[in-house]
């Protein structure tokens, strides 16, 4: 897939927006976010978008067989998430083939970018973890949305 150029200071409208509080957990000692968590926060984003199109990842692997994997991730940090802070996540499909699709995804605290990164997510066949086609429902619900 092509390399995706997303315009790092233009507030887009919040596609798909999944909404979480920072806890301690989610922060190092200072009470800052720690860097890997954006990834956590990224994929809960990617879980409730899914289900929000009717999808839902257990579901789907029980009916199909199929389960989604992170193949490729590009992140880059813009500033810091602290304690309490109240974030939106975003997703916006970028590019869609059988197998796999590429996400734009970004971390807001209000109108602050926070962090954003393209993922791809590949489709796989759950007791082989070869590459296989994106069962139809799945495709059918990409295609439904705006």
């Amino acid at each position: 897939m092509g390399a995706f150029q997303p315009d790092w200071k233009t507030v887009p409208e919040l596609c798909n927006p999944f909404t979480l509080r920072v806890y301690w957990e989610d922060t190092d000692a200072g009470g800052v976010v720690f860097y890997a968590n954006y990834l956590k926060f990224f994929e809960r984003a990617r879980t409730e978008w899914l289900r929000s199109l009717g999808v839902e990842q257990s579901t789907l692997q029980t009916q199909t067989g199929a389960i989604f994997v992170v193949a490729d991730v590009q992140l880059r940090y813009l500033a810091s998430a602290r304690l309490d802070d109240l974030i939106q996540v975003t997703v916006k499909v970028v590019a869609q083939r059988q197998a796999s699709m590429q996400l734009a995804q970004q971390a807001w605290r209000g109108d602050t970018l926070l962090a954003q990164g393209l993922i791809r997510v590949g489709c796989v066949d759950a007791a082989t973890l070869r590459p296989r086609r994106m069962p139809e429902q799945v495709l059918m619900a990409l295609a439904a949305q705006p």
